[in-house]
């Protein structure tokens, strides 16, 4: 018996059309149809595992781990088939842009790169990173899909939100596939955590976080992270927050507490406890002494 299949409209304009499929209750098989418009490129992002994909058309058939995605171009109108047997319900985001939108982004006539970048796009060659395997999502992905989906505002200022995160997508896109040997394995993660860490590090994160957003034991994530950095993902952050503190405290027109906020404390308590453990005196005597 098939389950409840429930496909959600996120945002439609001419351009941009996004539908995020997500069954609703727990039998063990789900089947859903997407629809690629003529001259459409479209990012299909898998969220659960073991995924089959079956463009009707021409018959073409895929499987899916969890966390994988392609970018395809369709020339044609076409239709495909999703389904999956696995423990987990059928969830998927489909992002479908036209031509003209990307190419307008891209400006292919105007620079050399657009028009390579465009070429590979129409060519499909962003739907295999090698040996026909699927390339898999980063964390930064994950947190884009995540504000998508969260975002409450209408109108343009929605329109302005969606238009800023496919841009977005499509850098990490090429991005991933411009790299070498992008080929995702567990030797890669804890650079992906690093990165992921790098930008994040204002905000309250943690190794739970970051691996539900990869789709990676948590233990694992904090294993493989310790072996390469030397060091646990908790200790790392804490450094990099000790660090900008340590930069921005010189600057008496800042408060103490703005500081302990952008360093990612919630109570200054916290900030000035960590702060005085590492540096060994209080961030205010640190200033005042300067």
């Amino acid at each position: 018996m098939r389950s409840h299949s429930k496909s959600e409209i996120v945002f439609k304009s001419d351009n941009i059309g996004i539908v995020m499929q997500e069954d609703s209750d727990s039998e063990r098989v789900s089947k859903s149809y997407i629809h690629e418009d003529q001259s459409s490129f479209n990012m299909l992002f898998l969220l659960s595992p073991d995924i089959t994909l079956n463009a009707l058309d021409c018959d073409t058939q895929l499987v899916f781990k969890k966390n994988q995605y392609i970018l395809h171009y369709s020339s044609k109108e076409s239709n495909a088939a999703l389904w999956t047997d696995g423990q987990e319900n059928l969830k998927y985001l489909h992002i479908q842009l036209n031509y003209r939108y990307v190419s307008n982004l891209i400006h292919p006539e105007s620079n050399e790169e657009g028009a390579e970048i465009l070429k590979s796009m129409i060519h499909n060659n962003f739907i295999f990173i090698q040996k026909a395997t699927p390339p898999n999502m980063t964390v930064e992905m994950h947190m884009i899909i995540k504000e998508i989906l969260g975002y409450s505002k209408t109108g343009m200022m929605q329109k302005l939100f969606i238009e800023a995160k496919i841009i977005k997508l499509l850098i990490l896109i090429f991005e991933q596939f411009n790299e070498k040997n992008v080929l995702e394995s567990p030797s890669n993660n804890p650079e992906m955590v690093k990165k992921f860490i790098d930008e994040n590090y204002h905000r309250n994160i943690k190794a739970e976080e970051i691996g539900k957003l990869m789709g990676i034991n948590q233990n694992v994530i904090r294993k493989e992270f310790k072996a390469k950095y030397h060091t646990t993902i908790a200790h790392y952050i804490s450094e990099l927050r000790m660090l900008k503190a340590k930069k921005l405290i010189s600057d008496k027109e800042i408060m103490i507490k703005e500081i302990a906020i952008e360093c990612g404390y919630e109570y200054i308590q916290n900030f000035t406890r960590a702060f005085k453990k590492k540096f060994g005196v209080s961030p205010e005597h640190l200033r005042n002494n300067k």
